[in-house]
């Protein structure tokens, strides 16, 4: 594994196939031999626990992390209890050690991207605001590109070869 960890991220309004285009390229990735971490960014409230199971009484309890372990997986969950929800950086931070992280969502942080774009969302592009948007996947032949690249949705390789040049170091990761 490499001894630094680099970033990568995918912008887009919801519905335009971030998560389906995500998903298809980390096996790519994983292929190439890399370690592969992701941060998610939910603009809802969530909870991956259930009501009525231990760990979901504690957290309602009042503790402010429960880490839930098995032989299979671990999972933290830290309840911000009116704290300021994770910037990007400290999203990255609280991963383990990774060869490459990706980040869906954070549209506003300014790491290197990919915009994720559909016409028939309705939505404008976010590209022409944003300098880290490096290029852009899209099903429509005539999207506004601003002279970035342009990947059609199928070109799994070529976007995760994209990616692997255009990924920065996170700072201090190494």
């Amino acid at each position: 594994m490499a001894a630094t960890m680099r970033v990568f991220g995918f912008a887009g309004w919801s519905g335009s196939g971030k998560t389906t285009l995500i998903e298809q390229l980390i096996p790519r990735l994983v292929a190439r031999g890399l370690v592969v971490s992701l941060v998610k960014h939910a603009h809802h409230s969530f909870d991956i626990d259930k009501p009525g199971k231990d760990s979901y009484r504690h957290r309602h309890a009042g503790c402010t992390e429960v880490l839930l372990t098995s032989s299979v997986r671990w999972a933290l969950m830290h309840e911000l209890r009116g704290a300021p929800e994770l910037t990007v950086a400290q999203a990255l931070a609280s991963l383990g050690p990774c060869d490459l992280a990706l980040v869906e969502g954070f549209k506003a942080a300014r790491i290197p991207k990919l915009e994720i774009w559909r016409r028939e969302l309705g939505k404008a592009p976010l590209h022409p605001d944003d300098s880290s948007v490096l290029g852009i996947v899209t099903d429509d032949p005539v999207a506004p590109t601003s002279g970035l690249p342009v990947f059609p949705f199928g070109a799994i390789d070529e976007i995760a070869t994209f990616i692997l040049a255009q990924a920065r170091p996170v700072p201090g990761s190494d």
